[in-house]
Protein backbone atom coordinates (compact mmCIF):
# COMPACT_ATOMS: atom_id res chain seq x y z
CA UNK A 1 0.00 0.00 0.00
CA UNK A 2 1.45 3.38 -0.87
CA UNK A 3 1.71 6.24 1.34
CA UNK A 4 -1.42 8.09 0.20
CA UNK A 5 -3.39 5.33 0.69
CA UNK A 6 -2.17 4.84 4.36
CA UNK A 7 -3.15 7.93 5.22
CA UNK A 8 -6.57 7.38 3.75
CA UNK A 9 -7.06 4.60 6.12
CA UNK A 10 -5.73 6.88 8.56
CA UNK A 11 -8.21 9.30 7.98
CA UNK A 12 -10.90 7.01 8.01
CA UNK A 13 -10.08 4.78 10.57
CA UNK A 14 -8.34 6.78 12.89
CA UNK A 15 -10.22 5.12 15.92
CA UNK A 16 -8.99 2.15 14.82
CA UNK A 17 -5.29 3.30 14.76
CA UNK A 18 -5.26 5.20 17.81
CA UNK A 19 -6.54 2.29 19.73
CA UNK A 20 -4.17 -0.30 18.39
CA UNK A 21 -1.26 2.16 18.45
CA UNK A 22 2.05 0.18 18.90
CA UNK A 23 4.76 1.16 21.87
CA UNK A 24 7.81 3.24 20.37
CA UNK A 25 11.25 1.66 20.11
CA UNK A 26 13.63 2.69 23.30
CA UNK A 27 15.31 4.47 20.66
CA UNK A 28 12.12 6.96 20.31
CA UNK A 29 10.98 8.81 23.69
CA UNK A 30 7.39 9.12 23.69
CA UNK A 31 5.68 11.39 26.59
CA UNK A 32 2.11 11.38 26.76
CA UNK A 33 -0.51 12.53 29.73
CA UNK A 34 -2.80 10.93 31.21
CA UNK A 35 -5.42 13.50 30.14
CA UNK A 36 -4.26 12.52 26.31
CA UNK A 37 -4.52 9.21 27.02
CA UNK A 38 -8.27 9.29 28.60
CA UNK A 39 -8.97 11.31 24.88
CA UNK A 40 -7.23 8.64 22.61
CA UNK A 41 -10.36 6.60 24.11
CA UNK A 42 -13.05 8.61 22.76
CA UNK A 43 -14.48 7.49 19.27
CA UNK A 44 -13.67 11.14 18.13
CA UNK A 45 -10.18 11.46 18.92
CA UNK A 46 -7.81 12.73 16.41
CA UNK A 47 -4.38 11.80 16.54
CA UNK A 48 -0.85 13.93 15.51
CA UNK A 49 2.09 12.11 15.83
CA UNK A 50 5.73 13.84 15.79
CA UNK A 51 8.98 12.79 15.96
CA UNK A 52 12.38 14.03 14.79
CA UNK A 53 15.17 16.10 16.84
CA UNK A 54 15.27 15.96 20.61
CA UNK A 55 16.90 19.57 20.76
CA UNK A 56 13.45 20.93 19.01
CA UNK A 57 11.41 18.76 21.24
CA UNK A 58 11.45 20.98 23.89
CA UNK A 59 9.33 23.79 22.06
CA UNK A 60 7.15 21.47 20.36
CA UNK A 61 6.50 18.88 23.65
CA UNK A 62 5.72 22.37 26.04
CA UNK A 63 3.16 23.96 23.17
CA UNK A 64 1.98 20.06 22.51
CA UNK A 65 0.79 20.53 26.47
CA UNK A 66 -0.61 23.76 26.06
CA UNK A 67 -2.26 23.24 22.92
CA UNK A 68 -4.12 20.18 24.57
CA UNK A 69 -5.42 21.37 27.97
CA UNK A 70 -8.09 23.05 25.63
CA UNK A 71 -8.15 20.94 22.27
CA UNK A 72 -10.01 17.68 24.03
CA UNK A 73 -10.46 15.84 21.29
CA UNK A 74 -6.79 15.48 20.12
CA UNK A 75 -4.32 13.41 21.16
CA UNK A 76 -0.62 14.53 20.16
CA UNK A 77 2.43 12.18 20.64
CA UNK A 78 5.61 13.83 20.57
CA UNK A 79 8.48 11.78 20.10
CA UNK A 80 12.37 12.01 19.26
CA UNK A 81 14.66 9.84 17.53
CA UNK A 82 17.06 12.51 16.13
CA UNK A 83 16.76 14.55 13.18
CA UNK A 84 17.55 12.22 10.54
CA UNK A 85 15.82 9.43 12.27
CA UNK A 86 12.38 11.58 12.49
CA UNK A 87 13.29 11.94 8.35
CA UNK A 88 12.92 8.76 8.24
CA UNK A 89 9.12 8.35 9.56
CA UNK A 90 8.26 11.21 8.05
CA UNK A 91 9.41 10.46 4.27
CA UNK A 92 7.95 6.82 4.92
CA UNK A 93 4.23 8.67 5.78
CA UNK A 94 4.20 7.67 9.53
CA UNK A 95 4.13 10.98 10.97
CA UNK A 96 2.58 14.38 10.55
CA UNK A 97 5.21 16.42 11.64
CA UNK A 98 9.00 16.37 11.61
CA UNK A 99 11.04 18.43 14.40
CA UNK A 100 14.66 19.42 12.90
CA UNK A 101 17.58 21.09 13.76
CA UNK A 102 18.97 21.21 10.17
CA UNK A 103 17.10 21.17 7.09
CA UNK A 104 16.08 18.15 4.94
CA UNK A 105 18.75 16.33 3.08
CA UNK A 106 19.04 15.80 -0.17
CA UNK A 107 18.85 12.06 0.50
CA UNK A 108 15.48 12.64 2.59
CA UNK A 109 14.06 15.19 -0.69
CA UNK A 110 14.38 12.02 -2.15
CA UNK A 111 12.74 9.85 -0.14
CA UNK A 112 10.06 11.84 0.49
CA UNK A 113 9.34 12.29 -3.56
CA UNK A 114 9.15 8.56 -3.68
CA UNK A 115 7.11 8.57 -1.50
CA UNK A 116 4.33 10.85 -2.78
CA UNK A 117 5.03 13.30 0.93
CA UNK A 118 5.26 17.07 0.65
CA UNK A 119 6.72 19.13 3.27
CA UNK A 120 6.19 22.48 4.74
CA UNK A 121 9.47 23.98 5.92
CA UNK A 122 8.70 26.32 8.74
CA UNK A 123 11.68 27.56 11.28
CA UNK A 124 10.31 27.75 14.56
CA UNK A 125 13.14 29.35 16.40
CA UNK A 126 17.49 29.97 16.57
CA UNK A 127 19.19 27.82 18.82
CA UNK A 128 23.45 28.50 20.50
CA UNK A 129 24.70 24.71 19.85
CA UNK A 130 26.78 25.23 23.50
CA UNK A 131 29.97 23.13 24.10
CA UNK A 132 30.15 22.20 28.43
CA UNK A 133 31.85 20.64 30.89
CA UNK A 134 32.00 19.57 34.04
CA UNK A 135 31.67 22.01 36.92
CA UNK A 136 34.63 20.84 38.64
CA UNK A 137 36.45 21.48 35.40
CA UNK A 138 38.73 24.60 36.28
CA UNK A 139 40.68 25.09 33.39
CA UNK A 140 39.40 25.05 30.05
CA UNK A 141 37.87 28.60 30.50
CA UNK A 142 37.19 29.23 26.81
CA UNK A 143 38.00 26.54 23.77
CA UNK A 144 38.85 27.72 20.16
CA UNK A 145 37.22 26.25 16.88
CA UNK A 146 40.69 24.97 15.65
CA UNK A 147 40.71 23.09 19.42
CA UNK A 148 37.23 21.82 19.04
CA UNK A 149 38.63 20.36 15.56
CA UNK A 150 41.61 18.84 17.42
CA UNK A 151 39.28 17.19 19.97
CA UNK A 152 36.54 15.62 17.35
CA UNK A 153 37.71 15.23 13.68
CA UNK A 154 38.14 11.62 12.84
CA UNK A 155 41.84 11.63 13.26
CA UNK A 156 41.53 12.17 16.81
CA UNK A 157 40.15 8.85 17.46
CA UNK A 158 42.10 7.20 20.18
CA UNK A 159 44.96 9.68 20.09
CA UNK A 160 43.77 12.45 21.67
CA UNK A 161 42.96 11.51 24.93
CA UNK A 162 43.99 14.20 27.58
CA UNK A 163 43.29 17.65 28.35
CA UNK A 164 46.84 18.63 27.84
CA UNK A 165 46.90 17.47 24.19
CA UNK A 166 44.78 19.78 23.45
CA UNK A 167 45.94 23.04 25.31
CA UNK A 168 49.64 22.30 27.09
CA UNK A 169 48.62 24.69 29.82
CA UNK A 170 45.51 22.09 30.47
CA UNK A 171 46.44 19.42 32.94
CA UNK A 172 47.59 15.75 32.31
CA UNK A 173 43.68 14.59 32.66
CA UNK A 174 42.15 12.15 30.69
CA UNK A 175 38.99 13.84 28.43
CA UNK A 176 36.33 12.24 27.60
CA UNK A 177 33.69 12.62 24.94
CA UNK A 178 29.48 13.24 25.04
CA UNK A 179 27.70 13.81 22.08
CA UNK A 180 24.87 13.17 20.10
CA UNK A 181 24.27 10.14 17.91
CA UNK A 182 24.70 10.31 14.00
CA UNK A 183 20.49 10.20 13.67
CA UNK A 184 21.05 13.63 15.15
CA UNK A 185 20.74 16.95 13.31
CA UNK A 186 22.41 18.21 15.77
CA UNK A 187 25.96 15.93 15.20
CA UNK A 188 25.59 16.91 11.33
CA UNK A 189 25.75 20.74 11.83
CA UNK A 190 28.38 20.53 14.43
CA UNK A 191 30.35 17.91 12.61
CA UNK A 192 30.58 20.33 9.39
CA UNK A 193 30.97 23.66 11.60
CA UNK A 194 33.73 22.63 13.45
CA UNK A 195 35.10 19.68 11.48
CA UNK A 196 34.80 20.66 8.04
CA UNK A 197 32.31 17.58 6.69
CA UNK A 198 29.44 16.55 7.61
CA UNK A 199 29.03 13.52 9.65
CA UNK A 200 33.27 13.63 10.11
CA UNK A 201 33.75 12.62 13.46
CA UNK A 202 35.74 10.86 15.81
CA UNK A 203 33.93 7.31 17.27
CA UNK A 204 35.19 7.05 20.56
CA UNK A 205 32.64 8.67 23.16
CA UNK A 206 29.04 8.08 24.45
CA UNK A 207 26.50 9.09 21.99
CA UNK A 208 22.76 9.79 22.25
CA UNK A 209 19.78 11.29 20.28
CA UNK A 210 18.57 11.76 24.24
CA UNK A 211 20.25 14.98 25.30
CA UNK A 212 19.43 14.18 29.31
CA UNK A 213 21.30 11.29 28.43
CA UNK A 214 24.96 13.41 27.90
CA UNK A 215 23.77 15.94 30.31
CA UNK A 216 23.64 13.15 33.18
CA UNK A 217 27.10 11.91 32.14
CA UNK A 218 28.92 15.06 31.68
CA UNK A 219 27.74 16.15 35.04
CA UNK A 220 29.32 12.60 36.59
CA UNK A 221 32.17 12.96 35.39
CA UNK A 222 35.08 15.49 36.03
CA UNK A 223 36.88 15.15 32.91
CA UNK A 224 34.05 15.21 30.63
CA UNK A 225 33.34 17.53 27.66
CA UNK A 226 29.75 17.47 25.15
CA UNK A 227 27.66 20.06 23.20
CA UNK A 228 24.31 19.67 22.45
CA UNK A 229 21.25 22.22 22.16
CA UNK A 230 21.20 25.51 24.45
CA UNK A 231 18.18 24.82 26.10
CA UNK A 232 19.60 21.73 27.88
CA UNK A 233 22.28 23.42 29.28
CA UNK A 234 19.93 26.22 30.31
CA UNK A 235 17.79 23.91 32.27
CA UNK A 236 20.97 22.52 33.89
CA UNK A 237 23.09 24.82 34.57
CA UNK A 238 23.58 23.69 38.05
CA UNK A 239 25.08 20.18 37.10
CA UNK A 240 27.02 22.25 33.69
CA UNK A 241 29.44 24.78 33.23
CA UNK A 242 29.50 26.31 29.73
CA UNK A 243 32.85 27.02 27.35
CA UNK A 244 32.77 30.23 25.54
CA UNK A 245 34.09 29.32 21.94
CA UNK A 246 36.58 31.35 20.55
CA UNK A 247 36.40 31.33 16.37
CA UNK A 248 38.94 33.91 16.66
CA UNK A 249 37.23 37.12 17.11
CA UNK A 250 37.79 36.40 21.14
CA UNK A 251 35.66 33.71 23.51
CA UNK A 252 32.02 34.16 23.30
CA UNK A 253 29.52 32.60 25.05
CA UNK A 254 26.11 31.46 23.99
CA UNK A 255 22.90 33.38 24.89
CA UNK A 256 20.13 35.29 23.26
CA UNK A 257 22.23 38.52 22.62
CA UNK A 258 25.19 37.13 21.14
CA UNK A 259 22.86 35.02 18.74
CA UNK A 260 20.98 37.85 17.64
CA UNK A 261 24.11 39.88 17.22
CA UNK A 262 25.72 37.55 15.18
CA UNK A 263 28.60 36.94 17.21
CA UNK A 264 28.00 33.16 18.44
CA UNK A 265 29.37 32.36 15.07
CA UNK A 266 29.47 29.23 13.62
CA UNK A 267 27.50 27.45 16.21
CA UNK A 268 24.11 29.22 15.63
CA UNK A 269 21.43 27.86 13.70
CA UNK A 270 18.20 27.48 12.51
CA UNK A 271 15.32 24.50 14.13
CA UNK A 272 12.59 23.68 11.95
CA UNK A 273 8.98 21.93 11.85
CA UNK A 274 8.51 20.43 8.77
CA UNK A 275 4.55 20.05 8.44
CA UNK A 276 2.74 16.69 5.86
CA UNK A 277 0.09 19.42 3.81
CA UNK A 278 -1.46 16.24 2.73
CA UNK A 279 -2.34 15.90 7.16
CA UNK A 280 -2.92 20.06 7.06
CA UNK A 281 -5.39 20.15 4.28
CA UNK A 282 -7.19 17.21 5.52
CA UNK A 283 -7.08 16.24 9.37
CA UNK A 284 -8.03 19.77 10.28
CA UNK A 285 -6.47 18.82 13.66
CA UNK A 286 -2.99 19.43 12.42
CA UNK A 287 -3.65 22.74 10.90
CA UNK A 288 -5.11 23.84 13.67
CA UNK A 289 -2.62 22.04 15.99
CA UNK A 290 0.17 23.86 13.75
CA UNK A 291 -1.73 27.69 13.80
CA UNK A 292 -1.72 27.51 17.73
CA UNK A 293 2.25 26.56 17.39
CA UNK A 294 3.02 29.38 15.32
CA UNK A 295 0.89 31.90 17.41
CA UNK A 296 2.56 30.51 20.64
CA UNK A 297 6.33 29.86 19.31
CA UNK A 298 8.31 33.09 20.09
CA UNK A 299 6.87 33.04 24.06
CA UNK A 300 7.62 29.28 24.27
CA UNK A 301 11.10 29.50 22.11
CA UNK A 302 12.32 31.73 25.29
CA UNK A 303 11.02 30.06 27.97
CA UNK A 304 13.07 26.68 26.92
CA UNK A 305 16.10 28.43 26.44
CA UNK A 306 15.83 29.51 23.05
CA UNK A 307 15.80 32.57 20.51
CA UNK A 308 12.65 33.45 18.75
CA UNK A 309 12.26 34.84 15.30
CA UNK A 310 11.07 37.90 14.78
CA UNK A 311 7.17 38.90 14.34
CA UNK A 312 7.75 38.72 10.95
CA UNK A 313 9.30 35.47 9.99
CA UNK A 314 5.72 33.72 11.94
CA UNK A 315 3.86 35.60 9.83
CA UNK A 316 5.76 34.27 6.58
CA UNK A 317 5.07 30.95 8.30
CA UNK A 318 1.82 31.25 8.48
CA UNK A 319 1.01 32.51 4.74
CA UNK A 320 2.78 29.46 3.94
CA UNK A 321 1.08 26.80 5.97
CA UNK A 322 -1.80 28.58 4.64
CA UNK A 323 -1.05 28.32 1.17
CA UNK A 324 0.25 25.00 1.18
CA UNK A 325 3.79 26.21 0.21
CA UNK A 326 5.71 22.80 -0.48
CA UNK A 327 9.52 22.82 -0.13
CA UNK A 328 13.26 23.96 0.86
CA UNK A 329 14.61 27.02 0.82
CA UNK A 330 17.96 25.15 1.80
CA UNK A 331 19.02 22.79 -1.55
CA UNK A 332 19.02 19.92 0.88
CA UNK A 333 22.43 21.48 1.88
CA UNK A 334 22.76 23.11 5.52
CA UNK A 335 24.15 26.94 5.89
CA UNK A 336 26.68 27.44 8.43
CA UNK A 337 26.80 31.36 9.71
CA UNK A 338 23.47 32.12 9.18
CA UNK A 339 21.88 34.95 10.47
CA UNK A 340 18.37 35.24 11.96
CA UNK A 341 17.96 38.36 9.40
CA UNK A 342 19.46 35.96 6.29
CA UNK A 343 16.77 33.31 7.65
CA UNK A 344 14.14 35.91 7.09
CA UNK A 345 14.97 36.76 3.70
CA UNK A 346 14.85 33.68 2.69
CA UNK A 347 11.41 32.95 3.85
CA UNK A 348 10.93 36.04 1.94
CA UNK A 349 11.88 34.85 -1.78
CA UNK A 350 10.28 31.51 -0.82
Amino acid sequence: MNAVAQKLVLAVGIAAIAASCTPTSDSSQTQQSPKAQEVAASSNVAVIKIDGSSTVYPITDAIAKEYQKTAKNTQIEVNFSGTGGGFKKFCAGETDISNASRPISEKEMVECKKNSIGYIELPVAFDALTVVVNPQNDWAKDITTEELKKIWEPAAEGKITRWNQVRASWPDRPITLYGPGKDSGTFDYFTEAVVGKTDASRNDYTASEDDDVLVDGISKDPNALGYFGFAYYEANQSKLKVVPVNNGKGPITPSRETVEKVKYQPLSRPLFIYVNPWSAKNKGAVYKFVDFYLKTAAKTSTSVGYVPLPAEAYQIDYVHLNKGKVGTVFAGKQQLDLTIGELLRKQKQF
